[in-house]
């Protein structure tokens, strides 16, 4: 029973490590949704979102009650002396006599009480305090969208060198064929030894191509996870393809789409140094205000020749103060003035930097579009061009066999078709960047 019990625990480990090992899969949007919670800046946005609220509540709390205790105690090894006149003594006029008017050991427990009755400052750090957790808020959102940029792009970039490999793969084994056919020729004397010379440069250049592809592709992977939040080395799979995720962003219609200033992040985020500014021109006039405080105070002392405080008999004398403080700027040399001017300026550059920001953004909206719609013509371009390189290959390589076409013609009809590969390989990742840019400027992914 002991043996099949340990049998049966060993089989569920095994199935555990299996399951641990075997590498997760994500289509983009899992990828997307897995690194706005795991990426380490958007991990790191919210919590500036918490610190921000704790800042809130901390600005807030320090206009609420406050109360100290203190406690002190002395131990006055050379006590200081008075001198008092001796004839209250019955001493001689004009002599003095030395007297000690306290214990040497001397304890004071105070509690104090205090509460802000008014301050401007406060009042406007308050106001403000709600325009920083708004710029966080949107501050975390920015950090989304650089997050979704980065995995878009990371994804695109995985799937363009798994096919690059690929398709390198394949044309080095056509090379492979068509180096041995020839080699074999030239040793019948039936072709030329620069055919053979031509094809191993084509097979040398394609060869080196295909070994910094599969380089590549693992630095892309790693990229990939770094930008999910994942450990770089982890093997992660992809479960989309280049071409059916290229298909499924092409829709030139959203170029056409009703564009709300308002939902960009950008023009978000200058809203709020704006408001920044604006309380910060309000912290500046308000210091020209009193402030008034108020405070009460309890406090007892005891007084002992030794070290006697904690005994049960020790008398103690009781204290407590009740106060107002009250404070009223008078005159600072225009310093305050000066204060007050310079904020006033930052608002103004910063209504300046608001103007500049709505026609930035306009401006890269129109460039998004641009470059979206020519990603788009590109993708159908090299598509069209690609199967005109592959046609032109297979003709030359018939000619080629026929001793119609020469070697330097077919290693150029082999180079046009590497090239318009990866053109179109290239094509179909910018249309979705292109697209990533234009949802993130425009806010409606």
């Amino acid at each position: 029973m002991n043996t099949y019990r340990l049998f049966l625990l060993l089989c569920i480990a095994s199935f555990v490590g299996f399951s641990q090992e075997t590498p997760a899969s994500y289509t983009l949007n899992e990828a997307i949704t897995y690194a706005l919670e795991n990426n380490y800046s958007a991990i790191n946005a919210e919590r500036d979102i918490i610190d921000a609220q704790k800042q809130k509540w901390e600005t807030i709390a320090s206009g609420l009650p406050q109360i100290n205790a203190d406690i002190s105690y002395q131990n006055q090894l050379k006590q200081p002396v008075s001198l008092i006149p001796a004839e209250f003594f019955g001493g001689q006029p004009g002599e003095f006599e030395p007297v000690i008017f306290s214990q040497p050991q001397t304890a004071i427990a105070t509690a104090t009480l205090r509460q802000q009755i008014f301050d401007g400052s406060y009042i406007v750090g308050v106001q403000a305090t709600k325009a920083f957790l708004s710029y966080s808020q949107n501050n975390k959102e920015k950090t989304e969208q650089e997050v979704r940029i980065a995995v878009v792009e990371a994804y695109g970039n995985v799937l363009l060198a798994r096919e690059s490999v690929a398709i390198l793969e394949s044309n080095l084994l056509a090379l492979s064929k068509n180096l041995s056919e020839t080699q074999r020729y030239f040793e019948n004397g039936l072709a030329e030894e620069e055919s053979v010379e031509q094809l191993q440069i084509t097979y040398s250049v394609v060869e080196n191509q295909l070994r910094n592809a599969t380089r590549f592709l693992k630095i892309t992977l790693q990229m990939l996870n770094l930008s999910m939040g994942l450990p770089i080395d982890m093997q992660t799979q992809l479960s989309e393809n280049l071409d059916d995720l290229t298909r499924a962003n092409v829709d030139p219609e959203i170029t056409e789409s009703p564009f709300n200033i308002e939902n960009n992040v950008d023009f978000k985020l200058i809203t709020n140094l704006n408001e920044q500014r604006y309380f910060e021109l309000k912290l500046a006039k308000s210091k020209a205000l009193p402030s008034l405080n108020a405070f009460v105070n309890y406090g007892t002392t005891a007084f002992s020749g030794s070290f006697t405080f904690l005994n049960g008999d020790q008398q103690w004398f009781d204290s407590s103060i009740l106060g107002f403080d009250l404070s009223i700027p008078i005159f600072s040399s225009l310093r305050r003035s000066a204060s007050t001017q310079r904020a006033k300026i930052a608002l103004e550059k910063a209504k300046t930097q608001l103007t500049e920001t709505q026609e930035r953004i306009r401006l890269q909206l129109e460039k998004a579009k641009s470059d979206y719609l020519l990603a788009i013509e590109q993708y159908a371009t090299t598509q069209e061009n690609l199967n005109l390189a592959e046609r032109i290959e297979q003709k030359n390589q018939i000619k080629y066999r026929e001793g119609i076409a020469s070697s330097f013609e077919l290693r150029q009809a082999q180079t046009q078709l590497y090239t318009a590969q990866q053109e179109y390989l290239q094509s179909m990742v910018d249309v979705i960047n292109t697209k990533t840019e234009l949802e993130v400027i425009a806010n409606n992914q």
